[in-house]
């Protein structure tokens, strides 16, 4: 990019955004692209997302990554969304269509992609899905298109997966019988492991892996190896972890941007980034 040519602004938009890894990755592919492009992270509250949306048409900004607490506010605000986005209830993708501004959820494709790119065996059938809030609707909705039938779904607070379970034909356990689901795939859909307060805790007790193999998905990506994927790996069930998820679903934004798919050298910077936290 030429030192007089005016980049394009797009933005991350959250609150609180705390240390989001989505500047670094986005802004790391601009550069290696030589694309005129800038991504910031816009804290915005949640009383003040209208005004946000106000500024971006004024702006002109040209994308936004969107993330909690604003996935599903932010929907009523757009000119037109995908069926995606009408199927989950939630947005993390701003684009523009010509002068329409749209929204998009690339969660559930970043979801599946890790299982495209290495698909489970044909005899792996039966899924543990564990937690009931957003996450957990975009990996439902993922294995649900990838063709998985016998999806089990539980969450601490027992009252929580009974919409997931009826909009995507799920089954329901208890919390406290999650480990007798006799699971080949188990997804962690909760924030146990996250870096800082959840980081010493599991959703699935290291016993539980025993005496079969299968595998172990978490959507969790800090820190880098979580105590669920570590776990899992000692016990020799394959992981995929909760970056592979995050990677994949910023490439298809980044794609929707700029028609180009994320370079590796951006890719590797957020790993580093993760390894050193």
């Amino acid at each position: 990019m030429s030192a007089t040519t005016t980049p394009n602004l797009y933005g991350i938009v959250g609150y609180p955004l705390g240390h989001s890894l989505s500047p670094l990755l986005h802004n790391t592919a601009f550069q290696d692209l030589d694309l005129p492009g800038v991504l910031l992270p816009m804290d915005t509250e949640p009383e003040k997302l209208t005004t946000f949306i106000d500024a971006v048409r004024l702006l002109n900004i040209r994308g936004c990554c969107v993330t909690i607490p604003h996935k599903q506010a932010i929907i009523p605000l757009l000119d037109k969304v995908t069926d995606r986005v009408k199927a989950l209830g939630a947005c993390n993708l701003i684009y523009w269509d010509g002068d329409a501004l749209c929204g998009d959820n690339t969660d559930v494709l970043g979801f599946m992609s890790p299982l495209q790119a290495d698909p489970p065996a044909p005899e792996m059938k039966k899924v543990l899905l564990m937690g009931a809030g957003g996450a957990a609707r975009a990996a439902a909705a993922g294995l649900k298109t990838l063709g998985f039938d016998d999806i089990t779904v539980t969450d601490i607070v027992d009252d929580l997966p009974a919409a997931l379970a009826e909009t995507f034909d799920l089954k329901v356990v208890p919390w406290e019988e999650r480990t007798s689901v006799p699971a080949d795939i188990v997804v962690n859909a909760t924030p146990l492991g996250m870096k800082h307060k959840y980081e010493d805790e599991t959703g699935y007790p290291a016993e539980a892996f025993a005496g079969r193999k299968g595998i172990a998905y978490d959507i969790v990506y800090t820190p880098f190896v979580t105590r669920f994927q570590r776990e899992a790996a000692a016990a020799g069930w394959r992981t995929i972890a909760g970056r592979e998820m995050f990677i994949s679903q910023a490439d298809a934004q980044f794609k929707t941007w700029t028609e180009k798919n994320l370079p590796e050298v951006a890719k590797q910077a957020v790993f580093d980034a993760l390894n050193s936290k």
